[in-house]
């Protein structure tokens, strides 16, 4: 039996803006184009979120909600 192993295209990754936690023990973030909110808060401690930007895989949002 053979096994191939196939190539695999780099991801492509651009820099992406989006919400960090500012509680330094929280590790919490999300892109800013699919936050349901203006300025949202963090889903896991309730602290404030800042923005920021990280590279990340490049995604589009359908669905803008505001």
């Amino acid at each position: 039996m053979y096994f191939s192993k196939k190539t695999m295209e780099p991801v492509q990754e651009e820099q992406t803006s989006v919400w960090m936690c500012s509680n330094e023990g929280c590790s919490c973030w999300m892109r800013e184009n699919f936050s349901l909110e203006e300025v949202p808060s963090c889903p896991i401690c309730h602290s404030g979120m800042v923005k920021n930007t990280k590279m990340l895989p490049a995604l589009f949002n359908h669905h803008k909600s505001y």
